[in-house]
């Protein structure tokens, strides 16, 4: 008999999991609290949980490490280890875009500009969080509401 947990079976459940929450960020309204924690908070945490998971039943036992380049490569020939460091980034990834988005809509910054932003942070990680960044301070300046947020 085989086991429905495969490592593909998981890889697929996390990405579904996560593009659902990148979907709420992006195109469902924020001002209902509990409907904004399911990706702020709820997915990343299950995320987590896969990936701590993981890594417990595999790091362990497997070849390489963090120490050099030619380490990572080999601990991630691994396609659990590998699977958890995806996962890694999918949770990462979406708790930052919910940061994006909640610090978005504290400074005004218009919902079209924010999709982009998520879009890319969804894409490309911290090129997303980069040009949030970015936009942010020229957004403040342009506004006149230059304090920290």
């Amino acid at each position: 008999m085989s086991s429905i947990l495969t490592a593909d079976a998981l890889f697929t459940v996390a990405g579904q999991a996560a593009t659902a929450g990148w979907f709420m960020l992006v195109f469902l309204p924020r001002r209902i609290k509990p409907l904004f924690w399911i990706p702020q908070y709820l997915i990343p945490f299950g995320l987590g949980l896969l990936y701590s998971g993981l890594m417990l039943a595999h790091f362990f036992t497997s070849d390489g490490g963090f120490g050099s380049l030619a380490e990572v490569r080999a601990l991630f020939e691994n396609e659990h280890i590998l699977l958890a460091g995806w996962v890694h980034y999918l949770a990462f990834d979406l708790f930052i875009g919910s940061w994006i988005a909640q610090q978005a809509d504290k400074i005004g910054m218009p919902r079209l500009i924010q999709a982009v932003l998520l879009i890319g942070t969804f894409m490309f990680g911290p090129l997303g969080l980069v040009l949030f960044l970015s936009i942010r301070s020229l957004f403040l300046k342009s506004t006149g509401n230059v304090k920290y947020v």
